[in-house]
């Protein structure tokens, strides 16, 4: 029902992702509310499908995000630092910044300069989003997302934009125990969401989900 949840407005989008299933949470609903699509994605910023944002690199489709943000929830409680690999526009950056309160912390990485200044000017389109960078709850940084974001770990919950061929141990190694990570595996011929969870006791379960058609968690372009 992916592709009839679009609408005319921010909250029609959401509207019409809820009535199909797609945003089951008040939380999650409240936090996409709180950011409007068209600061992120200005062409149709309301449709419900993947979008180009340069660089070779797109906006993932907004039930894609919804689907995300619920998968994790259980894990961004107040306080909980996040991490987003392939931040891309912000967009869920911004999203799950609303989603873990103001004592959390959510950390976007991206393997090109021009997409980490992208991320940071939609941001600041929004007196909320300006909030969110001055007070450091929300940044922006270059690097491999392979191998995650050393500096900020553990983290409560990991997302990743971009299709990896493979499950980065380090990305694991960083994840807090208990924990979550969203990522999709796979490569052109196939990929699939994958939720990973490290237990208390530091023991993992893999639960594949659905098939997904992301771009590729590669290296970075060369100059």
């Amino acid at each position: 029902m992916a592709w009839l949840s679009s609408g005319s407005s921010n909250a029609g989008l959401i509207a019409n992702l809820r009535n199909h299933g797609l945003v089951t949470s008040e939380r999650v609903a409240t936090a996409m509310l709180g950011v409007d699509r068209a600061h992120y994605c200005p062409a149709v910023p309301y449709q419900d499908s993947p979008q180009t944002i340069g660089f070779s690199a797109t906006i993932s489709a907004p039930h894609m995000h919804a689907s995300a943000a619920e998968s994790l929830l259980p894990f961004l409680h107040p306080a909980a630092r996040v991490l987003d690999i392939g931040s891309g526009s912000g967009y869920l950056t911004h999203v799950l910044a609303n989603l873990v309160g103001p004592e959390g912390k959510v950390v976007g990485v991206d393997h090109i300069q021009g997409l980490v200044e992208l991320a940071e000017r939609n941001v600041r389109k929004s007196e909320d989003g300006r909030g969110l960078l001055q007070s450091g709850r929300v940044r922006f940084v270059k690097g491999d997302g392979r191998e995650g974001f050393r500096e900020g770990a553990p983290w409560d919950a990991i997302h990743v934009g971009a299709a990896a061929r493979e499950e980065h141990a380090g990305l694991l190694e960083q994840l807090r125990a208990p924990g979550r990570m969203f990522i999709p595996v796979g490569d052109a011929f196939g990929q699939y969401i994958w939720v990973v969870d490290k237990k208390e006791d530091g023991s993992v379960t893999r639960e594949k989900s659905f098939a997904v058609r992301y771009v590729p968690l590669t290296d970075a372009p060369k100059d």
